[in-house]
């Protein structure tokens, strides 16, 4: 993992010719980060490869994520659902601990606000679990969930605006 000194942390909206480096940024923090908390069978189920873009493009354009940008790089993404769900956030490998996340799931919560949104809810990985309990999120359960004929342990978390 490279460290990278950040200025600043610009958030856009996604474009379509993103594609390909977010799909990417999701295999690649599953790949390196998550490995320190899932088996190599767990990412195998979460993050197959090939990456399967037009699957990712087909999801980016029901639910445009939001982009972070270092430096003008692709450093992270997040989505936010209109019931207030929050499928994606993730963080290059190369920008962790540098606010990224901290970015991005800002502006997703002043966008809950702007919709008139009385609660978040999140589905936590093991590794994202702390990041949303430091944001006031409480944990309602932990799940099991199959990938691909493969266990994922990952909880439901909640936060009311």
């Amino acid at each position: 993992m490279t460290t990278t000194t950040t200025t600043a942390i610009e958030v856009r909206l996604y474009r379509p010719q993103d594609l390909h480096a977010l799909a990417d940024l999701f295999y690649a923090s599953v790949r390196q980060v998550a490995c320190s908390a899932y088996d190599d069978v767990q990412i195998d189920a979460w993050a197959p490869l090939p990456p399967d873009y037009q699957g990712w493009q087909a999801r980016f354009e029901s639910c445009p994520p939001f982009v972070a940008e270092v430096d003008g790089r692709i450093a992270g993404f997040a989505s936010l659902e209109p019931s207030g769900y929050i499928d994606w956030l993730y963080t290059h490998p190369d920008f962790q601990r540098q606010g990224v996340a901290s970015a991005l799931y800002q502006r997703l919560e002043q966008l809950a606000r702007e919709w008139g949104l009385k609660r978040l809810q999140v589905d936590a990985s093991h590794l994202a679990r702390p990041f949303f309990k430091r944001r006031g999120f409480l944990v309602l359960n932990r799940n099991e969930v199959e990938r691909r004929g493969v266990l994922l342990v990952n909880w439901s978390m909640d936060k009311l605006l």
